[in-house]
This record gives structure tokens, C-alpha cells and sequence, in this order.
């Protein structure tokens, strides 16, 4: 027996959540891996601990574990995000950006100006890179602004309060990475590095992905159970 009208489709199962929020902390925990682990395995040629000029130059460190094996969990958690019934748009953007992760890690950028090329690197796969990423993160932005706010009670003021409050926050992370995207982009212009525009594109992306995954959920039930005693 289907419920009202007014309330939406829940997700197909449980682990949607867990889902998104599998998601969600692999974003928000890249950037300082890169960091952590680079700084612990010097590239000769790079001074050690210095920040580059983009996440993806870390590929050209110790860290190309980290960069590579995130991308790709990152790329099959997308590719198999259900979503919510009947909602096609949800499964195909997590498709669009499932691959596009695939393109960011298997065609890196080119390397820092210190270092040179491997014998196989290729421009084309510079030029790849770039546009599997502008394309990972349009999808990033979609899903925050559009799919993670979407509701099947049409007024805003009839859904409720937390539901409300998500959207919000979602709203302001597709907001701030649209921002990083265009200031990323302006680098084209001023040649200078991208690494802050795309950290806080990527922590904006993951903190979206951990309130539609209502991560905030088990530390509220331990705080109450522990207020309860």
C-alpha cells in the first residue's frame, strides 16, 4: 500500500545513506591525505611538505595511491548511487560523474614544473583530465543545488524543518563550488595555482554529500542516549 501523495519515494534501501555518506567522507578526507602521506613520502625534486599548485599534481608524488585509489572508490560509489525511485535524473548524473572520476585519475595533468613527464604522458591526457573534472564537478553541483534538494511537497514551508535546514546547506556547497570553479578557471588568465579553489570545492562537495546522507544522525542518537543517562 503506497503512502500519501505528498511524501517521497524513500531510498531503496538503508545503504542509500550509508552511500552518500561513504561518499561524502572520502571527499572530505582527500585533500589532507594527499598532504599527510606526500610530505611522509618526498618526491625527489619537490620540496617536501610544500603545497603544489593543484590536487591533481599530487599524482606526480607519493600520495598517487591515495589520489588514484580515492577517485576510483569514489568513481564505483557513483556509478552504483541508485537514488530515489523513479527519479532517472539521480542514476544518471551519478553515472556522467562516476566516469568523468574515472577520467580525472586515469589521465593525469601534467606534472609539476620540476619534475619531468613520464615517457607515456601525452597532452591529450592533460586536456582530459581537465575536462573530466570541470564535468565531475558540474555533476557535484548539480546534485547539491537541484537533486539533493528536490521534494515531492512542493511548497517550501510545508516540508520540514530539517529537511528545510538540508537544503539550505546543500544550496551553499553547490554555491561555493560553483564559486571555486570559476576562480579555478580564472588561473587561465592569471597562472595562479588552484590548489585552495579545488580543496574547498572538494570539502563543499563532501560536506553536501554528508547532510543528504544525514551523517550527523549518530552523533545526535549518542548525544541523547548519553543525556538520557
Amino acid at each position: 500500500m503506497t503512502g500519501p501523495a505528498h511524501h517521497r519515494d524513500p531510498p531503496k534501501n538503508l545503504s542509500q545513506r550509508d552511500h552518500r555518506r561513504l561518499i561524502g567522507v572520502l571527499g572530505l578526507f582527500l585533500p589532507a591525505m594527499l598532504i599527510v602521506v606526500a610530505g611522509l613520502r618526498p618526491t625527489t625534486g619537490l620540496p617536501p611538505w610544500e603545497l603544489l599548485s593543484s590536487v591533481s599534481e599530487y599524482y606526480y608524488t607519493g600520495a598517487v595511491g591515495i589520489l588514484v585509489g580515492i577517485l576510483f572508490a569514489l568513481s564505483l560509489f557513483l556509478f552504483t548511487y541508485g537514488g530515489y525511485e523513479g527519479v532517472v535524473a539521480d542514476r544518471v548524473v551519478g553515472w556522467i560523474s562516476g566516469a568523468a572520476a574515472v577520467g580525472v585519475s586515469v589521465f593525469p595533468t601534467s606534472p609539476p614544473h620540476t619534475l619531468s613527464a613520464p615517457s607515456w604522458w601525452r597532452y591529450a591526457s592533460s586536456v582530459v583530465h581537465h575536462i573530466s573534472a570541470i564535468v565531475l564537478f558540474v555533476a557535484f553541483i548539480i546534485f547539491a543545488i537541484w537533486l539533493f534538494r528536490k521534494s515531492s511537497v512542493p511548497r517550501r514551508e510545508d516540508r520540514p524543518v530539517d529537511k528545510r535546514r538540508r537544503d539550505d546547506i546543500c544550496l551553499v556547497c553547490g554555491l561555493v563550488m560553483i564559486a571555486c570553479v570559476l576562480w579555478a578557471g580564472s588561473s587561465m588568465f592569471t597562472m595562479a595555482p588552484i590548489f585552495w579553489p579545488e580543496v574547498i570545492a572538494i570539502l563543499a562537495f563532501a560536506i553536501s554529500w554528508l547532510v543528504k546522507g544525514e551523517a550527523y544522525e549518530p552523533i545526535i542518537r549518542a548525544v541523547r542516549r548519553l543525556s538520557g543517562r
